[in-house]
């Protein structure tokens, strides 16, 4: 990759990851990687352009159907796509389906942009993650393979030990925190072939173990705010994205937000 690329604009589709929870800004809103590399891209470029489709919640399906050929239309330098993962954590998941819409959505945008980029999503170190990592690892075999086929390159973000830790996710323990988005998007700035800032895959320095009672009132929590509305969610059919709108909607000229 040229190390003196310039992109003069970027596509981002996929779930509550592309979205940036939970990389919550004053407001109330979300930032999150793409908006961090979109900002950093624009430094470079007059007139840079960016759109985020992303909606928190969405599958694979919902990627294809609503975000996809909108996508491709735009004809963008930079499309990325990270869809999948939500689908593998349900408690019954179709993985020929899921292998077979990302093909799909691959074969739509490589072809339709000037860089297509994939990813090897990041998962947290734990119990669940251990439960449906041979899913995971499936996608990503299947990822790596789309990439080598239609020429997308791929960012492993699974590979990196430090996107694991616990420390690196919010209390939710299903999205990153400020400090995980900012390390995404310096990975995703390294793999368009920009020159590097810090090395994302710098490791924390060694955790402090909390005492027994600190880990069992973080568990009574995350159960209480975060697991007990996930499984509600799960079981009338429900998602947390039902209703929200693409976060950015159109390709428009990147203004950073004020302050």
């Amino acid at each position: 990759m040229e190390i003196n690329a310039q992109y003069n604009s970027l596509v981002a589709l996929g779930d509550s990851f592309t979205e940036g929870m939970s990389d919550r800004l004053p407001d109330g809103t979300y930032r999150g990687w793409a908006d961090l590399l979109a900002a950093r891209l624009a430094t470079r470029t007059p007139e840079f352009r960016y759109a985020n489709l992303a909606v928190r919640g969405k599958l694979i399906g919902q990627i294809v159907d609503e975000q996809v050929d909108v996508a491709a239309a735009m004809k963008a330098d930079v499309v990325t796509l990270v869809g999948g993962l939500n689908d593998t954590l349900r408690p019954k998941c179709d993985m020929g389906r899921v292998r077979g819409l990302l093909t799909e959505a691959v074969e739509k945008l490589a072809p339709a942009c000037g860089q297509l980029v994939l990813m090897r999503s990041p998962g947290r170190n734990g119990p669940v993650m251990e439960r449906f990592r041979p899913r995971m690892e499936e996608l990503f075999v299947h990822v790596d393979e789309l990439a080598a086929r239609h020429g997308a390159l791929v960012v492993d973000l699974y590979g990196a030990p430090v996107l694991g830790d616990q420390r690196m996710w919010d209390v939710d323990r299903l999205h990153l925190t400020d400090e995980g988005h900012r390390r995404v998007a310096e990975a995703v700035w390294q793999t368009l072939g920009l020159p590097a800032e810090h090395d994302w895959r710098t490791e924390l320095p060694p955790a402090v173990r909390p005492g027994w009672a600190a880990r069992r009132a973080a568990d009574a929590r995350f159960a209480r705010e975060h697991l007990g509305p996930w499984v509600m969610r799960r079981l009338t059919g429900r998602s947390s994205g039902d209703g929200l709108p693409a976060k950015r909607p159109e390709l428009l000229p990147y203004e950073a937000p004020t302050a």
